[in-house]
């Protein structure tokens, strides 16, 4: 399964090399094109965006263990060359083991929504996040729309 725009990316796949119920659960978010929301809005804190993509990540975690899986982050190249453009990404691993047939689609359902209303109560936007899950073309657009709304200047 894959959910790829410019904005982010989720993306599941078999993992065989953890074993036949495996899987490896790919997140990015780009860091770059999300700045119109986020600059200005995280101080010395964390960016929004990112502390949102680690936040689903912890989700993750939480529904694997629900469904009977093992989940365990990790750091190395699996995950290289999702990115589909050449900006900044913050990008996240996971192997999942154990995992039942339908958590792919679960997962990525979970990740897209919880990821945007994350983000949207981290910077206070006065929007309403989409109930379903958008195709990530038109969820492109709609973010696109959201950083022309709420995007701030260079004055700003």
């Amino acid at each position: 399964m894959e959910y790829v725009n410019d904005f982010l990316f989720f993306v599941i796949r078999p993992y065989k090399a953890k074993g036949e119920d495996s899987l490896l659960y790919c997140s990015g978010v780009n860091v770059t094109r999300f700045l119109p929301l986020t600059k200005g809005r995280h101080g010395q804190g964390s960016n929004p965006v990112v502390r949102g993509l680690q936040l689903v990540r912890t989700g993750i975690f939480d529904m694997a263990l629900k469904n009977g899986a093992r989940a365990k982050k990790i750091s190395g190249n699996e995950c290289a060359g999702i990115t589909p453009t050449m900006d900044t990404w913050y990008t996240e691993g996971i192997i999942i083991e154990n995992a039942p047939e339908r958590f792919a689609d679960e997962a990525i359902r979970y990740s897209v929504k919880d990821l945007l209303v994350k983000i949207s109560n981290a910077l206070r936007l006065d929007e309403e996040m989409p109930e379903y899950l958008l195709s990530p073309e038109d969820l492109q657009e709609f973010i696109e729309g959201l950083c022309r709304k709420y995007g701030r200047s260079e004055g700003s």
